[in-house]
């Protein structure tokens, strides 16, 4: 086996597995300052995972982990950061692991992809990424930055054009909410899910993954 200097590197997890799926820890950088999110807790462990990274791993790195596509009920891209602000290389590992027979492809995002890159980004996706999951987390956009501190003004409205948008290029999109922060509307939140006609889906505070 071949020894690597850096220690780090060496214990760094890029793809784990969860009931089926291959998850990809793309970044640690993120769009938000959640106050919910483990990292902000100083813990970075998902089921066990540490998925503190050192360095972003390379779009090699990535195709490595997944391995044989073939082989996972979806793979994933996530991670405690927002995989989009690597958009251009999540799309390559896409569109590789898709040529090779994925089955489903699914970034877990905060819907803020074209918000920070300042075009619309949904038509890029059309063909290699088959769902999103997009954190709405809120029902409006008070109670929403409270939560999420974005570091962009606007965010909320963003990630509601940018499930709109993405309707017409990704055949599943799903909005979710965490159940157990204060002020926050499941009901409210799913209703909009429905407005937009995309899905949705009600998580629960401290269950990741």
């Amino acid at each position: 086996m071949q020894q690597t200097a850096n220690h780090h590197d060496a214990e760094r997890v890029v793809g784990y597995t969860l009931h089926g799926r291959r998850y990809l820890n793309v970044t640690h950088r993120c769009t938000l300052r959640c106050a919910f999110c483990p990292k902000y807790n100083r813990t970075w462990d998902v089921q066990g995972y540490d998925l503190r990274l050192q360095a972003d791993p390379t779009v090699a790195e990535m195709i490595e982990a997944v391995g044989d596509p073939v082989q996972w009920e979806a793979v994933v891209f996530c991670g405690l950061g927002e995989p989009t602000l690597r958009l251009d290389d999540i799309l390559e590992v896409a569109r590789d692991i898709k040529t090779r027979g994925a089955r489903c492809v699914r970034i877990n995002t905060d819907g803020l992809a074209s918000l920070v890159h300042g075009r619309d980004v949904t038509p890029e996706m059309a063909g290699c990424i088959d769902a999103l999951s997009i954190s709405l987390n809120a029902q409006d956009e008070l109670t929403y930055e409270r939560h999420c501190r974005p570091k962009l003004p606007g965010a909320h409205a963003a990630l509601l054009d940018f499930a709109r948008k993405a309707r017409a290029h990704v055949p599943e999109v799903t909005l979710t909410a965490v159940d157990g922060l204060a002020g926050v509307d499941i009901a409210a939140c799913e209703a909009i899910a429905r407005d937009l006609g995309v899905g949705f889906r009600r998580r629960v505070l401290d269950q990741v993954g």
